[in-house]
């Protein structure tokens, strides 16, 4: 897969990087340091949720225990998603070394990666660059020669569940058991892995810490917007001509971004996977960025030969198939939304019970256990609304009423 650098203002990622050069800053310097560069830097989660990172290792490192554990969420299953696949094969000492810092950070002895099953060909030479950071004393015991600081890292193959991606889910997975959310509280930063203080973080989060560390929150902040620092990896697909990975200050508008892919007489953009929302021509003037239009980083392209009632088909096919089971309302109703989907492909439905499905949706995006169920209604609702002429107006017979 190609990357493309060819960005407006610079970059943060795959900006220039020394080995090793942000580890060697932060030995010695104290953890309230290092906390504090993160927080000035703005930097939220890049999976998709956005949480500040600086909270989450906080509490991690305030949470009264001798053992702890920082995970790498390597479990890229969202649809139209591959740009950690390409973090973990061309930059792979920035993904390690935002681990290294995070367990200096919060105190833990030990990372887990936990790769998707899909990237199993990626374990050997994961474990080889391991080895190779080991042997320069970047890794293991006494890092650099701090008696203090010792860290390794092992890796964790998942078993190809979308679920998993969920991170109580991904450590129900890591302790051998079903991929399940858990409840919440107690959270992973105080019960976690093993019932210890557990920092869960993205690839791409971990990849940008050592930029961070080494040039500076401010530099950092100089990217995006106010309420999005710094810049975000795209893995844009579909009906364009460049697809790839783009690394895009955040504040970016869709309409940008389809003219660096080459995207032509686009008709409908898929922000965030399957479970973002659907843009359509009206809204590519929307910004990519939490205050907006906020993205994990899958962009999908539909240009106009595309059946919006079959993408949503496509989609709900796959939220089905996905869901754990355990709570109800992801359980049935991504059925039922289903169902309402193939009624109006077959002209068999009533506006009334359209209504009623878009009030199901509603009750799954506030009811539901984990984010799949609270966000696989988000492409259900955003067709039908942005798409709803071409759907209504082509189904078969007319056989509908209000």
């Amino acid at each position: 897969m190609e990357i493309q650098k060819t960005i407006r203002k610079g970059s943060v990622i795959f900006s220039s990087y020394e080995k090793g050069s942000a580890i060697k800053k932060i030995i010695g310097l104290p953890r309230e340091d290092i906390l504090l560069e993160l927080k000035t830097s703005k930097l939220k989660g890049r999976g998709g949720a956005g949480f500040p990172v600086s909270t989450k290792w906080m509490l991690t490192a305030a949470a009264i225990e001798d053992e702890k554990y920082i995970v790498c969420n390597a479990d890229e299953g969202e649809p139209g998603t591959f740009k950690d696949r390409v973090l973990l094969t061309e930059y792979t000492e920035l993904a390690l070394e935002g681990m290294i810092i995070g367990g200096y950070t919060i105190g833990a002895k030990k990372g887990i990666i936990y790769l998707r099953g899909e990237y199993e060909y990626l374990m050997k030479p994961l474990q080889k660059k391991i080895e190779e950071y080991k042997n320069e004393n970047l890794l293991g015991k006494s890092i650099l020669g701090n008696e203090e600081f010792d860290f390794d890292i092992s890796i964790f193959l998942g078993h190809g569940s979308y679920v998993c991606g969920e991170e109580t889910a991904l450590i129900e997975s890591l302790e051998g058991h079903r991929g399940e959310a858990r409840n919440r509280p107690p959270y992973p930063v105080n019960q976690g892995f093993m019932n210890k203080p557990t920092a869960v973080n993205n690839v791409e989060t971990l990849a940008t810490i050592p930029h961070i560390i080494t040039k500076g929150a401010e530099w950092f902040a100089q990217f995006g917007t106010d309420k999005s620092s710094g810049t975000k990896l795209l893995s844009i697909s579909g009906d364009c001509e460049k697809p790839g990975v783009y690394e895009l200050p955040w504040g970016t508008t869709i309409k940008e971004v389809l003219e660096l892919a080459g995207a032509k007489n686009t008709k409908a953009v898929q922000v965030g996977g399957a479970s973002g929302i659907c843009l359509n021509k009206t809204q590519f003037d929307r910004k990519l960025g939490y205050e907006d239009a906020g993205t994990g980083g899958s962009i999908i392209i539909f240009d106009e030969s595309r059946d919006m009632l079959q993408v949503l088909k496509n989609f709900m096919e796959f939220f089905v198939e996905e869901s754990c089971g355990q709570c109800t309302p992801c359980r049935i109703g991504n059925v039922k939304l289903l169902e309402g989907v193939k009624m109006i492909e077959n002209g068999d439905f009533t506006f009334r019970y359209l209504e009623k499905l878009k009030e199901l949706a509603g009750t799954m995006q506030v009811a539901s256990k984990c984010g799949l169920g609270q966000s696989s209604p988000n492409p259900f609702l955003s067709i039908l609304e942005n798409f709803k002429d071409e759907i209504l107006n082509s189904v078969p017979g007319g056989n509908y009423e209000r």
